[in-house]
Order: C-alpha cells, then sequence, then structure tokens
C-alpha cells in the first residue's frame, strides 16, 4: 500500500474562506452563528439560527462559470480553486488521467431545488424552465461541476451520504490512491445553508432553538443545556498525493492520512449506535495500523443533540476512556453537514501542525449521560500531537474515521 499525504488545503466556512485565518479565529474559540431573521416569516418552524458562508468579492465564481451551478457547487469551487492553487496542481497535470476527484454534498443545491418547484407547481408545466437548474440540484453537482471547471480528466467519484459525504470522498481518495489507482485525488465536500435543512432537524426535534436571540451560546455539543444543532454552510477541500510523488517534486505536505474506517449500525435510520461508531474508530485504527494508545486527540462529530452526543461520548470512552482529549468544532462552525467531515479534518490537520487543540464552545456542564471523557473546554489547550482522529457520522446509522500524523 502506498502513502498519502495532504498537500492542499482550501475552505469555504461560517469563520471564513482563507485556512489560516480563519484557523486563528477556531483558536481564539471564535464562531459563526448568527440569527436568520428571514425565516421570522416561515410558519410551524422554530429555528432562527444558523452559520452562513460571507464570501469575499475576489473569490465569487464569475457568472458564466456558474451558470450550472448552484450555491453548493460555487462553494466546492471556491474550496476547490484554494486548494489545487495550495498544492500547486497546474492545468495540464489535472488533465493528464492521472489525478482524479472525489467529493460530495447531502444533496444538490436546495435553492435551485425550490425555485423549480415553485415553477412547477404554479405554471402546472414547465414553460421557461431551463435544463440549468436541474444541473443545479442534481445528486453530484459538487464533483460534476468540479470535474467540468478543472478540466479533471481522472476517475470521479460522487459520495452522497448526508453528514459523512466529505469523510466518504476522504477515505475514497485515500484508499484510491493507496492502492495506486490514482496519483492524486482532489477530495471534499460542501453545503449550502437553506431553510428546509433546518426544518428537517426541527422536525425530528434536533434543531436548537432556546438560544434564537443569543446564537453565540449554540450549539452546545456535550453539555448539559444543549438543546439541538444549528445547521451551518461551507465547504472543504483536500488534495491528496501519493507520498513519494509529494517529496519528489517538493511539495509542502501538510499530514499523512494513516487510515480510514467506514461501517454502517444497520440498526435504526436516525438512532446512532455506540456500537457501531466505535467499530468504525477500530477499522480506522486497524487500517492505520495504530493501536488506540497512539491517538492523542478524537476530534468528535458531536453535533449538541440529546442522543447523538451521547452515543458518540460512550463509544469514545470504550475505545479510548478518558485519557484522550475530546472536542467538538460545532459551536464554532454549526452544523456543516456535507461539508464537515473535509472542514473539520482540515482545521483538525491546524491543530496538528501547531501544536494545539480547539475547546469545545459552549460547553460548561457536560450533560447527564455523556461518558467521562477529557473535554477540551474554555480555552485552546497547548498539546504536542503527533497522531489524531477525526470522526463523522450520518443518518442511516453509516459511520466513518481517519485517522492522521504530522510528518
Amino acid at each position: 500500500m502506498r502513502r498519502v499525504v495532504v498537500t492542499g488545503i482550501g475552505i469555504a466556512s461560517p469563520l471564513g474562506c482563507d485556512f489560516g485565518e480563519a484557523s486563528a479565529r477556531l483558536r481564539a474559540n471564535e464562531h459563526g452563528i448568527t440569527t436568520m431573521p428571514e425565516w421570522d416569516a416561515l410558519s410551524h418552524f422554530s429555528p432562527r439560527v444558523a452559520a452562513p458562508v460571507r464570501i469575499p468579492k475576489a473569490l465569487e465564481i464569475p457568472h458564466k462559470a456558474a451558470r450550472t451551478m448552484g450555491r453548493v457547487a460555487q462553494l466546492a469551487t471556491i474550496a476547490t480553486d484554494l486548494a489545487i492553487k495550495d498544492a500547486g496542481l497546474s492545468a495540464d497535470e489535472l488533465a493528464d488521467g492521472t489525478i482524479g476527484l472525489a467529493y460530495g454534498s447531502t444533496h444538490g443545491s436546495s435553492q435551485a431545488n425550490e425555485d423549480w418547484v415553485r415553477k412547477l407547481v404554479s405554471q402546472n408545466g414547465f414553460l421557461g424552465m431551463t435544463a440549468t437548474t436541474y444541473l443545479k440540484f442534481m445528486s453530484h453537482t459538487t464533483a460534476a461541476n468540479l470535474a467540468i471547471h478543472f478540466g479533471v480528466h481522472g476517475r470521479v467519484l460522487c459520495t452522497s451520504a448526508a453528514c459523512v459525504s466529505a469523510t466518504q470522498a476522504i477515505g475514497q481518495g485515500f484508499e484510491t490512491i493507496a492502492s495506486g489507482l490514482s496519483d492524486v485525488m482532489v477530495c471534499g465536500g460542501a453545503e449550502e445553508l437553506h431553510f428546509s435543512h433546518a426544518a428537517v432537524f426541527d422536525m425530528l426535534h434536533a434543531a436548537s432553538k432556546a438560544f434564537n436571540t443569543t446564537p453565540e451560546l449554540t450549539p452546545r455539543p456535550f453539555d448539559q443545556r444543549r438543546d439541538g444543532l444549528v445547521v451551518g454552510e461551507g465547504a472543504g477541500t483536500l488534495v491528496l498525493e501519493e507520498y513519494e510523488r509529494a517529496v519528489k517534486s517538493g511539495k509542502k505536505i501538510y499530514a499523512e492520512i494513516l487510515g480510514f474506517g467506514t461501517n454502517c449500525d444497520g440498526t435504526h435510520v436516525t438512532n446512532p449506535s455506540a456500537d457501531g461508531m466505535r467499530g468504525a474508530m477500530e477499522l480506522a485504527l486497524k487500517s492505520a495500523q495504530v493501536g488506540p494508545e497512539a491517538i492523542q486527540y478524537v476530534n468528535a462529530h458531536a453535533t449538541g443533540t440529546s442522543v447523538g452526543d451521547v452515543a458518540e461520548s460512550r463509544a469514545t470512552y470504550a475505545l479510548f476512556g478518558d485519557r484522550v482529549p475530546v472536542s467538538s468544532l460545532k459551536g464554532n462552525l454549526g452544523h456543516t453537514l456535507g461539508a464537515c467531515g473535509a472542514i473539520e479534518m482540515a482545521f483538525t490537520i491546524a491543530m496538528l501542525r501547531e501544536g494545539w487543540i480547539a475547546p469545545t464552545r459552549n460547553l460548561e456542564v457536560v450533560g447527564e449521560g455523556c461518558a467521562p471523557l477529557d473535554y477540551v473546554k474554555g480555552e485552546a489547550r497547548s498539546a504536542k500531537l503527533t497522531h489524531v482522529m477525526c470522526n463523522k457520522f450520518a443518518f442511516g446509522g453509516i459511520n466513518t474515521s481517519l485517522v492522521l500524523t504530522g510528518l
């Protein structure tokens, strides 16, 4: 098996689109949660907070290039352009067939889908509709648009698995390079903010609504007063490269991916299983050929829901005990759904390289039922890290885990 390293990172996040500046904001425990006054007009709908991305003018996609892109694909394109430039990949390299793409989102553009359906219902027909609208909300819109925009001629994989979409893309990219099928894979995930996302979690009694006028106080992963998640948006792209190729070309190496694990609970669509979560972590450790004792930080999925946080904490404790520092980034970023695996992995790499661990924002008193982990809270903690783990879990009982090391 070939070694796989990260040579490029690009993000579009609620903390900003400059990776260095956003990492500094995370280290200072800042957040991107805000009120959504435009949601006040929605009836039978409780959430009023979210985590949007503010795109700098200089990074906006030109209208001509964005004809088939909804916001989700535009966010993906922004992050990917930054990552490709960071990795120093040329247009000729992207087109030579040795570089592939693995990218995902929960689904396509929700706004484009809404526009399509509203016109269809109001007109009772297709007069005035264009095919480009469908291209914006098709399930593989991120992967397809990225491949065309950047001229990728290698394999293109699309992952659409809710909150593990980005992690599965990274995992597939890792396995593709490790097995020798590609030398470089551009991997990640994206999501756009839309009221329907919050509505789904509201109907499931899993959306935060007790802090609608105090967005800085929610979400609250692992906390006794947590009342649900806050939806966000964004995109994260990582360029993965075969180690020898990266070294030979003098590339900057952010980290090495040692292992990837994924499985399914096979029991319930929305109710998580601690055993399944632990199983994915064990698969990642087996893939990485290291034991639990090697891990020095766990980046938790922890969204701030009553059931999910308990199950995840117990799964983590069953494998690591109270020895390993654990934190969630949802209090800073909200839940960016299909993008969270890539955005949060990027920030975990920043911690690995710079020697610090982000705290779980808004965690004050550990919630009843949560396992007695070493929760990082309050301020960022200095730490010398060599091996870290990133965990993400999704509806359908799909679990993912990645193990990284510094170089």
